[in-house]
């Protein structure tokens, strides 16, 4: 089974990949900043459906230790990177 990681999987556009992934039968891994743990109602709304089948990991896309401990972890075969600021002022 192939595994995939998602930067920005509780957006849009990665939770749209996220469910075709599935599809594919790949395993999915979403890489979430640790305020959408703290706050999931208001922050994992569009991957609801998904929470038992995606493998979430708190990481800061700022920090390269966290981005390596999960890169290690999962060892993905694909890497999408979607993350974006939801809002620039």
């Amino acid at each position: 089974m192939k595994k995939a990681l998602i930067t920005g999987i509780t957006g849009q556009d990665g939770s749209y990949l996220a469910e075709l992934l599935l599809e594919k039968g790949y395993e999915v891994h979403g890489l979430v900043r640790r305020v959408a743990i703290e706050d999931p109602e208001h922050r994992l709304g569009r991957i609801r459906h998904l929470e038992k089948e995606v493998y979430l990991h708190p990481a800061s896309l700022e920090s390269y230790p966290s981005l390596f401990n999960v890169v290690r972890d999962v060892m993905p075969d694909e890497c999408y990177h979607l993350a974006a600021q939801s809002f620039v002022s």
